[in-house]
């Protein structure tokens, strides 16, 4: 879980293989509130015939946490959790937590 320390909105984060992106393409950052990237992605995937969508099953998950790490949200579950995720995200909790405090 990550949560914005400004609204204090709650978003689910995801790290690994992509399952819904690999059924769904474009949709998934769609549905998730990234207009920008669906397009991008929409375009990606008719230009590589479906090919894009194979590669970035792979890559999405972690490139959607991090771009919500970007833009402020903190990891707000439990240790071992956000210790997990961290790994998973090549995140350093030390500075995570000085950023947020």
């Amino acid at each position: 879980m990550l949560k914005s320390p400004v609204t204090g909105q709650l978003k689910q984060g995801f790290y690994g293989f992509s399952w819904t992106y690999l059924y769904f393409g474009f949709w998934v950052p769609l549905i998730r509130g990234e207009l920008v990237v669906a397009v991008l992605h929409l375009v990606l995937s008719v230009v590589t015939f479906g090919l894009w969508q194979i590669v970035v099953s792979f890559l999405y998950n972690k490139q959607y946490t991090n771009r919500l790490l970007e833009k402020g949200f903190r990891l707000t579950d439990t240790p071992e959790r956000n210790q997990r995720a961290a790994a998973a995200l090549g995140v350093d909790l030390s500075v995570h937590a000085a950023r947020a405090a």
